[in-house]
């Protein structure tokens, strides 16, 4: 406990920090569901820096939500007030780079910097040495005098190689890194817990590079807090623990909101290739002086024609604006469209051999540009789209058809050329494929959230074998919260233009925001819904509208301010998770409908993977649809009661979530026991009478209080 910064723990937490620490001793797995108000960071990190510090390990934990990243920063400050730590909080180069290059040109300014500090540094020592052999040679040492000629020799040679650098591209910032002492960023550093914006500002005011000057003090270190992409990424997570100095088994990994590592790990999982890049490769082989370039372009020609056909033959007058839209391209039985495309189009011999060749030539040509790029000869790293496009090629004609891929096409139209452009995609369906390995490499590893139940579900999706579990539900006062089922039609995508369900779900809307004493927060299955009855609802108070591509944080803030007012919005959006609303700010929050995602081809591969992959009945609805939407409600009505002192009403409106026999449709089974006991049905003529009641009770009205 010396690495808990405040004076007493939350209820609960005592136990879930001993707990957490025996499964850490015994090297276990943890998944850890706890409510808002649990505590759960600092009942994961607490002992697993104890563990850390004891067993020589590092604590490594991440999140995908941004306001997550800075209470994991509020609260390692908080320890590092009492019990020092070495900590960091590493963010991605990107975002860090002075001058802006991207991974490829940084790489070759790093080199060639190096090469320049390294040239300087034997300067300076060969000078100092022919020095020494110039006295030598003065005071009649000829073998002194002969040295010293080849000495001045390796300087000319020195002096030449360094003239040649001063046309090829280096980083002053780097420079300044790796000839500078770098005392001082240290110990500024390890004072307190920095952030990567502060470690952007110092190093930038004094001409560093900061995000090397990170990667170069973060050996034996207590704790590194760092996004989702670090772990999950393989290629990423081989190079940050190279930066730390450390094996995956010397690793203890926290994950936050870990229900969203299901569908990270199948993004980093996917992979796509551009039209784009497979005209550029074309114009690359164009006139290239190399006997492989014409077997090459072949190739490349026959997969961007096959490309290109499939999404003309599927698209007909479909209107394609700036989103990616998929075309459908697998098949039941044998290859998809875009490989039959592919084999009718390329009539070169070997494809195996055609395209041996097209991943020698790419590698030499990237190669090529590199050093052209190195040498000075042009002043942007130039990539090479013939070895983009063979990689991909190569692995979506050996993978496309295997369990868990998933071959599609989308299509896409450009805003400013007004161009139609498509990309091929290896879908990855089934997450555990990449995080199996992770987990089983690490030395540990907790995986927390307020929605992670089932556990088994959780496990299964993840590849996670035998985790401890546990799950702390709210422990703020029962009696300061009341969670209503409303009996609304069930909101089905055919019954959602039903105007009677219609004016049903605009009375509840309507009766819960002038039953509230305060703002009300509405979730609904899609934006577009969200807008329907935005522009539906007549309220006293203001009516906000959280829309696609526009910022919500604007929005989000005039809500909270307000009073009186409903924000609508999507629960597939931005405010479902990670953002608080305080206070009033949403003393009343409805979830309308059962929110299942767009059902499209990708879930239906994603369901068909899962059925295929788990011996569960039914494992793909429920595990890639039903329950990842009852987390995503859960963690909506969550988005009420941030604290022990406050009072709020989450109501669910749709008869699939009450004890009425919906047989299959209904989805009240798929929430957590204790949560599903305090589901308390109306109708909803009786919707207002119960908020009036419970806020009564409460006596949360500041003046007279509404007439039913």
């Amino acid at each position: 406990m010396r690495f808990f910064p405040y004076a007493e723990t939350y209820d609960g937490q005592q136990e879930a920090i001993d707990r957490i620490g025996d499964a850490l001793e015994a090297r276990e797995n943890v998944l850890f569901e706890g409510a808002c108000g649990t505590g759960k960071t600092l009942a994961a990190l607490v002992p697993a820096l104890a563990h850390a510090r004891r067993e020589d390990k590092t604590v490594v934990i991440t999140t995908n939500v941004h306001q997550q990243m800075r209470q994991f920063i509020a609260e390692a400050r908080a320890i590092n007030a009492s019990t020092p730590i070495r900590a960091v909080v590493f963010r991605g180069k990107a975002s860090m780079c002075h001058i802006d290059v991207g991974y490829e040109e940084c790489q070759v300014l790093r080199d060639t910097t190096h090469d320049r500090v390294e040239l300087e540094q034997d300067r300076a020592q060969l000078e100092r040495r022919q020095r020494d052999l110039l006295e030598q040679a003065q005071a009649g040492d000829d073998e002194a005098a002969e040295a010293r000629g080849v000495v001045m020799d390796e300087l000319e040679e020195i002096e030449s190689d360094l003239a040649d650098l001063q046309d090829r591209s280096t980083c002053d910032h780097f420079f300044e890194n790796l000839t500078t002492d770098r005392a001082a960023f240290e110990q500024w550093l390890f004072d307190e817990v920095r952030t990567p914006d502060d470690v952007y500002a110092w190093a930038g005011q004094r001409g560093y590079c900061g995000y090397e000057l990170l990667k170069d003090t973060m050996d034996d270190l207590d704790l590194v807090v760092c996004n989702y992409h670090h772990l999950l990424d393989p290629a990423i997570r081989l190079q940050f623990f190279q930066w730390l100095d450390r094996d995956p088994a010397d690793i203890i990994a926290v994950f936050d909101e870990a229900h969203n590592i299901e569908r990270a790990a199948r993004e980093h999982a996917s992979r796509s290739l551009s039209e784009r890049t497979l005209v550029a490769a074309l114009d690359e082989l164009t006139g290239l002086d190399d006997a492989r370039a014409d077997g090459v372009r072949a190739v490349i020609e026959a997969f961007h024609d096959a490309l290109v056909g499939a999404y003309e033959a599927e698209l007909g007058f479909a209107d394609v604006g700036a989103d990616w839209t998929d075309v459908t391209i697998a098949n039941e039985n044998g290859p998809d469209d875009l490989t039959d495309r592919f084999h009718d189009h390329y009539r070169e011999g070997s494809v195996e051999s055609g395209l041996a060749d097209a991943l020698a030539l790419g590698r030499e040509l990237d190669e090529r540009y590199e050093t052209a790029y190195r040498e000075g000869e042009t002043a942007t790293r130039r990539e090479s789209g013939t070895l983009q496009s063979a990689v991909f090629i190569d692995d979506y004609l050996a993978e496309a058809d295997e369990q868990g891929q998933y071959p599609v096409i989308s299509v896409r139209r450009d805003e400013g050329t007004d161009e139609l452009y498509g990309r091929a995609e290896l879908y990855a369906c089934i997450p555990r494929e990449i995080t199996r390995s992770l987990f089983e490499e690490l030395h540990a590893s907790v995986l927390m959230s307020a929605t992670l139940r089932p556990f088994e579900v959780t496990a299964d999706v993840l590849g996670l074998d035998s985790p401890r579990t546990m799950a702390y539900g709210l422990r703020f006062p029962p009696e300061n919260r009341r969670t209503l089922a409303v009996d609304v039609p069930p909101l089905f995508a055919s019954k959602r233009d039903d105007p009677a369900i219609q004016q049903t779900v605009t009375d509840v809307l309507e009766d819960a925001a002038a039953f509230t004493p305060g703002n009300t927060l509405a979730f609904f299955p899609s934006y577009s819904e969200a807008a329907r009855y935005a522009d539906r609802v007549a309220i006293d108070g203001s009516v906000y509208l959280d829309e696609p591509g526009v910022r919500v944080q604007d929005r989000k803030e005039r809500f909270a301010d307000d009073d009186g007012a409903m924000l609508c919005t999507s629960l597939w959006g931005t405010l479902t998770e990670g953002v608080s609303f305080d206070g009033d700010a949403a003393t009343t929050v409805i979830v309308v409908g059962v929110p299942y995602p767009h059902l499209d081809d990708r879930l239906q591969a994603v369901q068909d993977a899962y059925d295929e992959a788990f011996d569960e009945l039914n494992a793909g609805w429920e595990y890639a649809v039903e329950i990842p939407t009852v987390r995503k409600t859960r963690q909506a009505i969550g988005r009420a009661l941030r604290s022990p002192d406050e009072v709020g009403v989450r109501i669910l409106a749709d008869r699939r979530y009450t004890r009425a026999n919906m047989g299959r449709y209904s989805v009240r089974g798929t929430f957590p026991p204790e949560e599903r006991d305090e589901l308390v049905g109306v109708v909803p003529e009786k919707l207002r009478y119960a908020l009036l009641n419970f806020y009564s009770d409460h006596e949360a009205w500041d003046g007279a209080r509404p007439t039913p």
